[in-house]
């Protein structure tokens, strides 16, 4: 489990407590928004990522950082975390995968990663750039984590996944997956899910995803 704690900086200290068998997957929630951005050519240029953490990683991940004891968290107090958090996803390639044309795409180096604190939870925002800009007449996103570890979940709204600058007449249809519930949840024991890598695509099954069509 420890490689999957890594990707959102998570400490010794809550593998510790997440180490119960009883516990259901997944660990740890996510509400994400994206947007499609696109360049003057009409060429997709990367995704910009909202992700807020459910209230219970969000108090755990954010102890201690209140540097100057104030009682509040600000974005400054936060960037250390931003830039933990974002660089550490690239070993699942940011949870997101973008095809145009009918070819998965390649990402390079995120940048813009911010972080802020509000109503309990902390939101992570960062720009997920192509390592190549891709004319797009017909392609996709998707948003999942492929050993269900992290469970995402779109906002509410046919805005959830927008495009930014696109070409007159794109548009995107969404489909969001139907996500297991707790019963459920309690028969996805510890063992299987120790065992389980990347590459099993088990989290497939739960992606949230857009469609684009651009004429």
């Amino acid at each position: 489990m420890t490689h999957r704690l890594g990707l959102i900086g998570l400490s010794a200290a809550l593998l510790a407590a997440w180490a119960s068998p009883a516990l259901a997957h997944p660990h740890v929630w996510v509400t994400a928004k994206a947007e499609l951005v696109y360049d003057g050519s009409g060429n997709v240029t990367g995704v910009r990522h909202a992700w807020t953490f459910d209230k219970a990683y969000s108090a755990f991940v954010t102890q201690g950082l209140d540097k100057d004891g104030d009682g509040k968290l600000t974005p400054e107090e936060l960037q250390d975390l931003a830039k933990e958090n974002t660089e550490s996803l690239v070993e699942f390639d940011y949870f997101t995968v973008l095809n145009a044309n009918g070819k998965k795409q390649d990402f390079a180096s995120p940048r813009d990663y911010r972080m802020v604190f509000a109503d309990e939870a902390v939101t992570l925002t960062y720009f997920l750039p192509l390592r190549n800009p891709a004319a797009t007449r017909t392609g996709s996103v998707e948003i999942y984590d492929p050993t269900y570890f992290v469970g995402f979940t779109l906002a509410d709204g046919n805005d959830a996944i927008k495009l930014a600058s696109a070409p007159q007449g794109c548009a995107t249809s969404i489909s969001r997956p139907k996500v297991a519930d707790a019963s459920q949840q309690q028969t996805m024991s510890e063992s299987f899910f120790e065992n389980l890598s990347a590459a099993s695509g088990f989290g497939a099954q739960y992606a949230n995803r857009a469609i684009i069509a651009c004429p």
